[in-house]
């Protein structure tokens, strides 16, 4: 069995799941409503406040669907009720993020600043200059998100330019040395 898939998820107190046919699932919350077509080979069943996700037969490609289901929902379940947020850095002489209403903009060293306007569902906000707060509900449109705003500069390995992830770490390499 999927060790993944296996596991209930519990739902707690504040969060409706609709279960509807070909596995259409709406869970709502604190937050808000997030509403996912999940595989409909799967076998969702709700029971005194935890889901449980069954599979059809053991096949490679249904084990494979068994933990994506159960990590999809419980994604979903998390989403209403926390939220998700993912943390940018921004490092280089004169680089840096402001808000605009709905847009950010990137001085990122290019001849013009990057603007970028913020997808439906998913809100950022910039701490100081330099730190950019990626938040909202679906875990998929805020990595997305994060991931198209480090695309715009990327860190690069010798001085650590760029925008960075706040928990990543960046290999840095030696530069050149000089003849002796």
């Amino acid at each position: 069995m999927s060790r993944i898939g296996r596991m209930p998820i519990a739902i707690p107190a504040g969060v409706t799941v609709d279960l509807a046919e070909n596995n259409k699932v709406t869970v709502k919350g604190p937050k808000g409503t997030l509403e996912r077509v999940l595989p409909s080979e799967m076998e969702i069943k709700m029971e005194d406040g935890t889901l449980t996700i069954a599979r059809p037969n053991d096949l490679k490609k249904m084990k494979a669907l068994h933990g994506l289901t159960r990590s999809l929902l419980n994604n979903m379940v998390v989403g209403v009720t926390d939220g998700y947020e993912k943390k940018l850095e921004v490092n280089g002489v004169g680089y840096r993020a402001a808000k605009q209403g709905k847009k950010l903009v990137l001085n990122l060293g290019y001849s013009h600043p990057v603007e970028m306007e913020d997808p439906e569902g998913v809100e950022t906000t910039v701490e100081g200059q330099n730190v950019i707060i990626v938040k909202g509900i679906d875990k998929e449109k805020v990595g997305q998100f994060a991931a198209e705003i480090r695309d715009k500069r990327r860190p690069e390995p010798y001085k650590g330019k760029g925008i960075k992830y706040a928990d990543e770490t960046i290999r840095r390499k030696v530069g050149k040395t000089g003849k002796k």
